[in-house]
């Protein structure tokens, strides 16, 4: 094993952009509500800035920085309805249903700790719910009383790994990750943390992430004392 890596027990899993290609989604049902007020661009680098943050903090924050003439409760009904139209057709993104499956077969305990409420969780994994059935729980930030604070807080890592029977400590924890926010959340929570960024990520966002990797397909489990894939 290399020396910058250290052998875990437990996985945990954000979603959006991670095991599900929702962030496309995202944009566009973002572009939608900005275009009902005039069509100002959603450009990337704002994107980047509420990528993992959870829901009402990223309406907020919108609103604020389009000045939108509506509150964020509003924004947040807009933003909902169009979601539930778009991410009922979320795709998996490459190589996340085999590693789910390895570590499943494998007896290797793993959980999901996403930024997105319970109800939206749902909506997104419509087509997927075998696969989703494998992990042992999920924290979901935006509505989870126990979150107090959203990403890049490391309270939804913590909890989510307070919640495996055995409560493994941080150090035994491996995050995966696609945004610079939840990369801050794992490593404050003391966690290691693979990043699976989109490509226009810089290089210097990543710098906190034990390995950045341009897609799950390139995870080798081995590196972290994890069973090695069959082929």
């Amino acid at each position: 094993m290399a020396e910058q890596y250290k052998k875990v027990t437990h996985c945990i899993f954000d979603m959006d952009g991670l095991l599900l290609d929702t962030e496309k989604l995202y944009t566009e049902a973002t572009q939608r509500i900005l275009d009902k007020f005039g069509g100002p661009k959603y450009t990337f680098e704002v994107k980047l800035s509420l990528m993992g943050v959870v829901h009402m903090d990223m309406c907020r924050k919108l609103v604020d920085i389009y000045k939108l003439p509506i509150s964020p409760d509003e924004y947040s009904k807009l933003q909902k309805e169009i979601n539930s139209q778009l991410m009922i057709d979320a795709q998996l993104m490459p190589g996340a249903e085999r590693l789910l499956k390895h570590l499943h077969k494998h007896n290797i305990p793993f959980c999901l700790a996403t930024s997105s409420g319970q109800d939206m969780v749902e909506v997104k994994i419509t087509h997927h719910q075998e696969l989703f059935k494998l992990f042992n729980h999920r924290v979901c930030g935006s509505s989870d009383p126990e979150v107090k604070n959203g990403k890049p807080a490391p309270d939804i890592f913590l909890i989510a790994a307070s919640r495996f029977p055995d409560k493994p400590q941080p150090s035994q924890c491996l995050v995966f990750e696609d945004a610079p926010n939840g990369v801050m959340a794992a490593h404050s929570a003391g966690m290691q943390v693979v990043m699976v960024p989109d490509e226009r990520v810089p290089l210097e966002m990543s710098s906190l992430a034990t390995q950045r990797l341009l897609s799950l397909e390139e995870f080798q489990p081995e590196l972290y004392g994890l069973p090695p894939f069959d082929n």
